[in-house]
């Protein structure tokens, strides 16, 4: 499979309300961009939410995988949201300076209230509430906020090739969808070539917040999405993509119009996880035209265009795992037809998926989605 999914080792939320400085949330099902007032005064105080991939990981998928060039995004999904959201807003994203602790604890274990020691990442600190270790000093291409002469709330590189924004209105649905392609590879050329800034910087992982978030006045909303930590599939995911396709057929074959019938000739009910099937997709005619042959049509070798795309869909909820990718999801073609690859890996096990086929033609964009289905496994 030309996409694959990765999912984060650690996140967490970090807030800058008084009372929350240093609190841990490591182990909460949700990460929130929150701005909320303070109660004896007049400010408003925002939270960032910071996220990891591991490094193997990383470095698996580039280097025993990736064919050739890639392109990377990061996906989040909004589980809910405040009615007093602004009309539009930035939301930035940016590579961390420091390594930092995910931590164990929840909104409940509150340093504040009730005097528990913060065992992980908060505004304050990058390790937890006994050591207190401050986020670093800013250098070179770095930036943060201060509490007076303190630094809080992460350290982070800036500049082109390492901020990523993207604006979202009430009339969106809150997801959100950063191109890290910049990002990933820079963190390649620390993890492969062992390069500096700014070439090369160490996976720290990534702080996402509203822009201008220390300047907000009267803005006291939330939206939350989903952590590691959810019990749902929408956990955070850092999508890898690249062209694995190849397309050569052994005839003149190619089915550019008319209605056609396809099947998946080797499709199991059941995929375990560790599995990388090679779907393979036989197509002919609905209504050949009537010739006089020795053989079947049956055993005849047909082909879609090279314009043919495959999608994935979880069974249950119609979430697109997979879109139709014209760059990234084309079918490909050898002398036994039409195939593709499958990595398992990247879907969450114990669902359902359905598989849909896209082609275009000269009759136009036609969909086939015939109950293609499959199940991922342990």
């Amino acid at each position: 499979m030309a996409y694959y999914f990765l999912f984060p080792e650690k996140d967490t939320t970090i807030y800058s309300h008084p009372y929350r400085t240093d609190l841990n949330t490591g182990k909460v099902e949700t990460l929130a961009l929150t701005t909320e007032g303070g109660n004896d005064n007049n400010n408003y105080y925002s939270s960032r939410f910071l996220l990891k991939f591991k490094d193997s990981e990383i470095k698996d998928v580039i280097s025993n995988r990736v064919s050739n060039g890639f392109s990377s995004s990061l996906k989040l999904y909004a589980t809910e949201y405040s009615n007093n959201l602004p009309n539009s807003q930035n939301i930035e994203l940016y590579p961390l300076v420091d390594n930092w602790n995910n931590g164990t604890q929840r909104y409940i274990d509150h340093p504040y209230f009730s005097g528990v020691v913060s065992d992980g990442a908060s505004y304050l600190y990058k390790d937890n509430g006994t050591t207190k270790t401050s986020w670093s000093n800013i250098s070179t291409g770095t930036t943060a906020s201060y509490t007076g002469s303190t630094l809080v709330g992460g350290t982070w590189y800036t500049g082109s090739g390492f901020e990523s924004t993207q604006s979202i209105a009430i009339v969106d649905n809150f997801d959100l969808s950063f191109e890290v392609t910049e990002q990933i590879k820079k963190f390649s050329s620390s993890l492969f070539a062992s390069q500096t800034y700014p070439n090369g910087i160490a996976n720290n992982g990534f702080i996402i917040k509203r822009e201008n978030d220390i300047d907000l006045t009267t803005d006291k909303s939330t939206i939350k999405y989903f952590s590691v930590d959810t019990h749902t599939i929408f956990s955070p995911t850092l999508v890898i993509k690249w062209d694995d396709s190849s397309y050569v057929t052994s005839s003149n074959d190619v089915l550019n119009s008319g209605k056609i019938q396809l099947n998946f000739s080797n499709l199991k009910q059941e995929y375990k996880q560790s599995e990388e099937p090679l779907l393979r997709l036989n197509c002919r005619e609905q209504y050949p035209t009537r010739t006089f042959t020795t053989s079947s049509d049956f055993l005849k070798v047909n082909y879609l265009n090279p314009t043919s795309y495959y999608s994935i869909e979880d069974y249950t909820s119609k979430e697109v795992i997979v879109p139709f990718d014209t760059e990234f999801t084309k079918l490909s073609a050898d002398n036994e037809g039409m195939f593709f690859k499958l990595n398992m890996q990247g879907l969450q096990p114990e669902r359902y998926y359905r598989l849909i086929i896209r082609h275009d033609n000269n009759d136009g964009i036609n969909i086939y989605d015939d109950n293609y289905y499959f199940k991922v496994v342990r």
